[in-house]
């Protein structure tokens, strides 16, 4: 019992990490949209394995569900915003966060 509650301790400590890592990739690279998408990701990333972790503890495949819809939530996100990205880059040029206002109407 003690081996899995280390387990659970590690596995834990490196959710936070990535989920730490994604919020500081966002406050950091803010000024470029890809890297900012790739922190969103990290944090679903992190979420989601939160749920796998913790569903593996309790021996329930609820949290495996669960992260299972959040990466699919994630993919969604990732294509659409993919998809203004390129839109943004035939409009302005560059993908930065200063001329966001051009996708605008």
């Amino acid at each position: 019992m003690v081996i899995i509650h280390s387990i659970i301790q590690f596995s834990l400590i490196v959710t936070l990490f990535i989920f730490f890592a994604g919020l500081f990739g966002i406050f950091v690279f803010r000024r470029n949209l890809i890297n900012v998408l790739i922190a969103i990701e990290l944090l679903f990333l992190s979420c989601s394995l939160f749920f796998v972790f913790f569903s593996l503890y309790l021996n329930d495949i609820v949290g495996q569900i669960f992260a299972l819809f959040i990466v699919c939530v994630a993919a969604a996100e990732s294509s659409i915003a993919l998809a203004l990205l390129t839109i943004k880059f035939r409009l302005v040029g560059q993908i930065t966060v200063d001329y966001l206002n051009k996708l605008k109407g």
